[in-house]
Order: C-alpha cells, then structure tokens, then sequence
C-alpha cells in the first residue's frame, strides 16, 4: 500500500506541475491544462485516502494534516474556477490564470514536502 500511496502522490505532483507550468509558459489557460489539474486533484486525493488508511486514522490537526487539507481544497477550487474561466471563454482571464495556478502550486508544495520530510524521518 505504501508504495500506491507513494507511486500516486508522485503521479499528483507530476500532472499538476505539468498542467501549472505548461499553462504559464504557454501564456493561456487551455482545456488540456484543465484535464491536468483534475487529473492532479484525482491523484492526490487518492494518494491522501491510501497515507490515511496507512497511518489508520483520519485528519490529525497537525502542521502537515491541516496544510493538506488546505492544498486539496484549493486544488478544488483551482480546478473548478478554470473550468469556470474556461465555459465562461474570458479572454482576459484565459491570459491571467496562471498566476493564481502558481500561487495554488506553491501552497500545494507545502505538504507534498512536509510528507516526504515526515516520511522519511520515521
């Protein structure tokens, strides 16, 4: 199971950084970077459930648990406001987009790292 865990969190990081990055290259939000983001929310909020079923227990309140939560809920909301930004067809918020994207990457960071910092100290 750890190795799911580990193999789907990575997976996480990986389509969202692709989809966060190419989008802010590129210069404009596109449907394909939107496919990424939901492919990332899907990967980490599976990778959590297996670490959660790992360490047998639900959400601690502790620095890494409430950062996790906090990264999966603006995943959410990343993605869903793309989607949003993308039906809507807005123009000027196709070009803008990536800089909340970045802002989400970063904060999604936090306990991606915090995890594999934990992880590897037990």
């Amino acid at each position: 199971m750890l190795i799911s865990a580990i193999t789907t969190i990575t997976l996480a990081l990986v389509f969202y950084t692709i989809g966060v990055w190419s989008e802010k290259t590129q210069g404009k939000l596109k449907k394909w970077h939107l496919v990424l983001f939901y492919i990332g929310l899907v990967f980490d909020t599976t990778g959590t459930a297996v670490m959660s079923k790992i360490a047998s227990s639900s959400f601690k309140l502790n620095f890494h648990g409430i950062t996790g939560l906090i990264a999966i809920l603006l995943m959410l909301f990343h993605a869903l406001w793309a989607t949003v930004v993308l039906v809507k067809n807005d123009e000027k918020s196709k070009l803008n987009f990536h800089k909340l994207s970045i802002i989400v990457w970063i904060i999604w960071l936090i306990p991606f790292i915090s995890g594999a910092i934990f992880g590897i100290s037990r």
